[in-house]
């Protein structure tokens, strides 16, 4: 069975999860996951301040929903695009 990927938000960075258990918080997964990508790097460098300002300005999105930083996490993949990068 083959997991079906949503379409990329125009204009945004996509970061791609694969988790191997749930996790209860979005924020604290995905702060991680952006400081271990290579791939852009002004959000491999982004400041807390600066990253907590793309939620509140729905700029974090999973699935084409906006996401909220305590937002739990299923096991397995997730994909998440982030808004102006």
């Amino acid at each position: 069975m083959q997991d079906h990927i949503p379409p990329q938000a125009k204009n945004s960075f996509r970061i791609v999860l694969e988790l191997n258990s749930a996790q209860k918080r979005l924020d604290s997964v995905l702060l991680q996951a952006l400081r271990d990508q290579n791939d852009n790097i002004n959000l491999k460098n982004i400041s807390r301040v600066a990253f907590k300002e793309l939620f509140k300005n729905s700029k974090v999105l999973i699935k084409g929903q906006n996401a909220k930083t305590s937002s739990s996490l299923a096991k397995g993949t997730t994909y998440i695009d982030i808004l102006g990068f």
